[in-house]
């Protein structure tokens, strides 16, 4: 009845959402979200969605619930564990946001989160734990290296006084262990002797004074 109905026109292919959502993290710091929401709409539940809902089932139905689950999720989370875990979060999100939905006849088909942002001074917090972070690891690599040279030098002394200790023991068992001893004590000067009014060579021959 052209005079009483007016069409409308619903689009069921995957469409995209962007929605900005803000909350307080588990240890009340204050997180900016940025979310982008792939979905479609039911082809069999058109009619009811529009009975129900109307055509503007993006305002009333996704926005309100990406802020509500987002915020119940970020609570869960201290700040920092939505930068380590962000996958993990993400994921949640992803799975309470789809229950969600489903009872509008709305299919979540993926979601990202393209940003966490955080207040500078929680920023500013982060960058010196890192800093902090980074020159302990710095101290630790620099003391590894200074043990293992002192390792070093104790294993070469070691190798030393075991070598000492071989030689030893083999001169002990040789007949010219004192001959070697008497050699390595030997200042490289041929020994004199004293004769009676004369020097004696160490030959035994007569030198003239």
């Amino acid at each position: 009845m052209p005079l009483f109905e007016t069409p409308y026109r619903f689009e069921v292919r995957t469409r995209i959402y962007n929605a900005h959502a803000s909350a307080a993290s588990k240890d009340l710091q204050v997180v900016s979200t940025q979310v982008a929401l792939n979905y479609h709409i039911e082809k069999d539940s058109v009619f009811t969605l529009f009975k129900n809902i109307g055509e503007n089932y993006e305002e009333r139905i996704i926005s309100p619930s990406i802020q509500e689950v987002v915020k119940a999720i970020t609570a869960k989370h201290i700040a920092e564990e939505l930068i380590t875990k962000r996958e993990i979060v993400k994921e949640e999100i992803k799975e309470h946001l789809r229950e969600r939905l489903a009872q509008s006849f709305i299919v979540l088909d993926d979601l990202s989160i393209t940003n966490f942002d955080f207040s500078p001074e929680f920023n500013h917090a982060i960058e010196q734990k890192v800093t902090a972070e980074q020159n302990a690891l710095k101290e630790q690599n620099n003391l590894r290296v200074v043990q293992f040279q002192a390792q070093q030098k104790i294993e070469q002394a070691k190798g030393e006084a075991e070598a000492i200790r071989i030689i030893n023991e083999e001169l002990l068992k040789s007949p010219k262990y004192i001959d070697y001893l008497t050699i390595q004590k030997w200042d490289g000067k041929m020994p004199l002797a004293l004769g009676s009014g004369s020097l004696l060579s160490i030959t035994g021959e007569r030198q003239q004074p």
